[in-house]
Order: C-alpha cells, then structure tokens, then sequence
C-alpha cells in the first residue's frame, strides 16, 4: 500500500480464554486455550487485508506488564493510574536487585511468526513506564542509579532481540506521555521521560531507528481513559523528539482534529512518518469506509504524502480482563481502517 496501514497490538481475547485467566481455581490448562487464541487471532487479522499484523497480545498480562511475570522482588501497591470511569490500574513496587525482566517480547513475535506469512509488528513497554516502579524511599544496597542502567540495558535487549528475530516494526508503548502532563503542569516529568527512552533509542542506528516507533494515546481500558482531558497541543510538541522512525498517534477520538493535525504538520522531523488514528477503539461503532478515507484525506492535507501512515487509536484490549469490545467488533472496525485507507489512495494518487 502507498500509505502504509498497521495496528498497535492488542485484540480482545476469546471470553473462554479471560475466563479461564481470571478464574486460575477453576483448573483449566491454559497453554492450549493461549495456542488457540493465537491461531484464531492471526487467522481473523489476516482476513481484514491487514498487511501487518500482530498476535493481539493473546498471552501478556497486560502490554505494560509482560517484563515483570515470574518476577519474585516485587509488592503491591505502586503508583496508581486512575481511569475517568472510576476503575484504576495499579503498578508493582521493586523491593531489591538487581532488576531482570522476568519475560521479553520476543517470546510472542516467535510464535506469532511461525503462524503467518505476514510481518509481524512487535509492541514493548516502554523503560519509562518501567521507572516508575523503584519506590520513591529507595531500595537499601541498590541506587536508582543502578536501576536505570540496568532497566536501560533490559530495555534495549527487549527491542534488539525483536529486531534481531526480524519483526516488521518493534513498536514502544507510551501511554504515560500525555498522563505525565497531569501529574506535572510544568512537562519536567514528560522530559525526563522522553530523555529515558531516548537513551535506549540512542543505542541503535538510524536504520535500526527507522524500524522503531512510538504509540500515543490518553489510555484506553474498559472504554475510559486517564488523559483525555490533557490538552494534546501540550504534549506534541515534545513527542517528536524522540529519536524513532515512526508515530502511532491516537487521532479518530480526538474532539479537534485540524487542531492536532496542525500542531504534526509543525513538527514532524523529515525522517519521521506519523501514523494518524483512523478507528475509535473505544466508540462500539464502526467505521464506514468511507468514514475512514475521510480522516485519511483530512490528515493529508497536512501531511506530506511520503510521511502519512495509519493506525487505530489504541490497542483494541490492552488488558487481559477487559471485555468492553467484542472480538467481532474490532476486526470489523480493523477490516475498515484497511478499505478505508484504500480508498483514500485511490484519491490521493490519481
């Protein structure tokens, strides 16, 4: 496709496959029912047209968590992220070190690969969010200094590993961006931010960086989400200085779209491809095609052709319990992004 189409990674799980994951008692094996829903989601992206796809993110915990599974020197009750609906997610606190990630991402790009011909994208947490889970009164024998370069070093592991198993793009998570605005007005918190997860990007090469992307959203768990209300005129500004090829950029749900759109056309770098959401995840209805074309010529009026992709706003189930999307429901919505993306180049290069 001239204007190139991807997701950003989850797919709401099959209700047997959350079922038998929040109800561990019950005994059911889970290894079968994880392969099942692995198969069955490639086999549903794959009838979309999709041309990139991923494994829906069938078996991680959640998109943030997945490093920390099997994980013994963590506690509860870390830093609280709270939801406009009310419901919050909570991050664990490390007690000692050194900190390892307990799982990397790799481990889904392989199995997903041995199931498709198509490219498979890869989504990893950011070391950002990552940072946040050493406890602000320290750890007695392990600095913060020392746990940020081995989180750095843990980081970039979990992308150069993607890279080097050959996923089409690794793609970073960071959804924390905008919330940071919340926590702190001033941007210090989304600097210091950004400056963390640049110094993993640094260790890679511009062409490794042009394989490397960002994904942006205020959240999006059980239909709510923890920032929409942060102005993103704030935040954007700063987002494209991240040393990174691409950005995946939640747009479709946006109340002013021109706005945003302006504010990318400002300050897009050149070697930098913005990926526009075209597809509400968290409005239940979908798209039309011709809907979707819309947005894509809307956002190509600003722009440049060579430097437009497309997206959907967000994971469509970014944690394994959540059941406010149907499975149907986002292969549908999906399966449009792609035709309406179509339908649009037809237009746009006449």
């Amino acid at each position: 496709m001239k204007i190139p189409t991807e997701p950003i990674g989850s797919i709401p799980r099959p209700l047997w496959l959350i079922a038998a994951i929040t109800n561990p008692s019950d005994g059911v094996e889970l290894t079968s029912l994880y392969s099942k829903a692995i198969t069955d989601t490639l086999r549903d992206l794959e009838k979309t047209g999709s041309p990139v796809i991923t494994d829906g993110e069938q078996t991680k915990s959640s998109f943030a968590t997945y490093p920390l599974e099997g994980l013994t020197n963590l506690a509860p009750e870390g830093m609280r992220i709270d939801f406009e609906d009310g419901h919050f997610r909570q991050l664990p606190l490390l007690t000692s070190g050194p900190f390892k990630y307990g799982n990397y991402a790799v481990n889904y790009l392989k199995v997903a690969q041995q199931q498709t011909h198509l490219p498979v994208k890869q989504a990893i947490i950011s070391a950002s969010a990552l940072s946040l889970i050493y406890p602000q009164n320290g750890i007695e024998g392990y600095t913060q200094a020392e746990f940020m370069e081995d989180l750095l070093n843990e980081c970039e592991k979990d992308i150069r590993q993607c890279l080097e198993q050959g996923a089409y793009k690794v793609q970073m998570d960071f959804t924390e961006g905008r919330l940071s605005l919340k926590l702190d007005p001033s941007g210090g918190v989304l600097k210091h931010f950004i400056n963390i997860n640049n110094q993993v990007f640094n260790r890679f090469t511009k062409n490794e960086q042009q394989k490397l992307g960002v994904h942006v959203c205020p959240g999006g768990d059980h239909d709510s989400t923890h920032s929409a209300d942060i102005d993103y005129a704030d935040f954007l500004p700063h987002l494209f200085d991240m040393n990174v090829g691409s950005f995946y950029l939640q747009l479709a749900s946006e109340p002013d779209r021109v706005k945003v759109l302006k504010i990318i056309k400002q300050y897009l770098k050149p070697n930098q491809r913005a990926f526009i959401g075209v597809i509400d995840v968290l409005n239940p209805v979908i798209e039309t095609n011709e809907n979707v074309r819309d947005r894509v010529l809307e956002a190509a009026e600003y722009i440049p052709l060579n430097q437009l992709g497309t997206t959907d706003d967000c994971g469509f189930s970014p944690f394994c319990d959540d059941v406010s999307t149907t499975r149907e429901t986002a292969f549908a919505k999906i399966k449009a992004r792609v035709e309406g993306t179509k339908l649009a180049e037809e237009k746009l290069f006449a």
